[in-house]
């Protein structure tokens, strides 16, 4: 039987040996979190013994690509509140698990999803995935970093959309809720530093962008 009062965090990872154990220290000590479970997605480096040696749960998934990775990760959750964290983050707030749970816990609230103050990157999102939400969800609220991979809800919420395999997974959740009509909130969580963010190439950033855009456009006929 699931605990309805406890956190698990799900942090889905693709050669971050460098990173992860960072990002797992940094959380541990956030008052409701309950399990930490790092999802090994097909790592060719040393990210599942360094998840391991900090006490992480670690799951595999042979299936590469970030939206299996985070379904295979709410699979073997055993709590109902999940927080989704990028593991190429190096500076978290230490409270970050905290303050994405604190409106589902004390606002009824049945999404969160994070804004930040960046640091390195955005182009995708305000290039391209702006504009397109612009023209076909004119009235839809205005996010301010839509594809922000920290978020939260509740497992059995999760398990009501559909998660894109790819680059498009972040913004298909949020489509899927909005769709839904299901309660959401923005929050805040700081400065953020994506390490990958920093030496993304052209052609990654084209793949990416095709990738979200074939997301969008998929919800927008439905």
């Amino acid at each position: 039987m699931q605990n309805t009062n406890k956190v698990t965090v799900i942090i889905p990872a693709l050669n971050e040996e460098k990173n992860i154990g960072k990002v797992i220290d940094k959380i541990r000590n956030s008052k409701n979190l309950d399990e930490i479970i790092v999802v090994n997605n097909a790592s060719t480096d040393n990210t599942a013994e360094v998840a391991r040696q900090h006490n992480a749960k670690v799951v595999f998934c042979e299936n590469k690509g970030k939206g299996y990775a985070m379904e295979k990760g709410l699979q073997e959750a055993k709590n109902e509140i999940i927080v989704f964290l990028d593991a190429d983050v190096k500076n978290y707030n230490e409270n970050i698990v905290d303050i994405l749970i604190e409106p589902i816990i004390t606002k009824e609230v049945e999404f969160v999803k994070s804004t930040f103050n960046r640091k390195e990157g955005g182009k995708v999102t305000q290039l391209v995935t702006k504009p397109m939400l612009n023209i076909l969800y004119p009235n839809m609220y205005e996010f301010s970093e839509p594809l922000s991979g920290m978020i939260a809800s509740k497992k059995s919420t999760f398990e009501k959309v559909q998660f894109e395999k790819d680059y498009g997974v972040d913004i298909g959740i949020l489509l899927d809720f909005v769709k839904m009509n299901v309660k959401i909130e923005e929050v805040n969580i700081g400065d953020v530093e994506n390490l990958s963010h920093i030496c993304k190439t052209n052609d990654r950033m084209q793949k990416m962008s095709t990738e979200i855009m074939k997301a969008i456009l998929k919800r927008s006929m439905r």
